[in-house]
């Protein structure tokens, strides 16, 4: 992937999407840190959805241990995982309580400390809230990374530590809510909006499937 094409990539994305942002509701970093948990394999609108109710009971850690493992399982019941995430939203609650005096870890690698904050919910967490450049890569990021040329590899892994090698701490910025977005309402796995894409021309995808 050239340069010029990253910048193309970019600067289109920000066009589609000049204002970007994740769509989950919150209203401090705890409660987004817990929605993100959530969001694993369910959409943001499921979670929104339980957190209308369920975000009005907590608003710290401390909250939410008191509120006991049963209890937040009764309250996301409806969403996949559900029996795993109480159990780790309430340890991590513990943990936050316990080791961190209630404040969320603001480095990568404490952050990951905590039971189900994998490397890509970290990176989402501290995006949001410190607004650093990180890029979260799942396997829809993965996915319109590899269609547009800008890596080329087989896991969300690999993505991830060649995005980062290879793309500046601006455009990683830049690409965190705008990716997630195309892949979401644009760049889908099944039937892709290709044909209104600017982008299609540098898309192997849309060269292998559509021409």
């Amino acid at each position: 992937m050239n340069k010029e094409n990253i910048k193309k990539v970019v600067k289109y994305l920000d066009v589609l999407f000049p204002i970007a942002q994740t769509e989950l509701d919150y209203e401090n970093p705890f409660q987004l840190l817990v929605a993100i948990i959530m969001s694993a394999q369910t959409t943001d609108k499921q979670v929104n959805k339980i957190n209308k109710s369920f975000f009005t009971k907590f608003k710290t850690p401390s909250d939410l241990v008191t509120f006991w493992e049963e209890n937040i399982k009764n309250e996301i019941k409806t969403i996949w995982l559900y029996n795993s995430k109480a159990k780790n939203i309430y340890l991590a609650s513990k943990m936050l309580v316990e080791v961190y005096d209630e404040k969320i870890p603001e480095k990568l690698e404490e952050l990951t400390k905590l039971p189900w904050v994998w490397i890509k919910t970290a990176k989402v967490w501290l995006s949001i809230i410190k607004n650093y450049s990180y890029l979260a890569v799942d396997t829809h990021v993965h996915r319109v990374l590899n269609r547009l040329w800008i890596v080329n590899t087989k896991t969300p892994l690999e993505t991830d530590k060649k995005a980062e090698k290879i793309l500046s701490k601006e455009d990683l910025a830049h690409l965190h809510h705008t990716l997630i977005l195309f892949w979401r309402y644009h760049c889908t796995a099944r039937s892709p909006k290709c044909d209104i894409c600017e982008l299609k021309e540098i898309c192997k995808w849309y060269k292998t499937h559509k021409k």
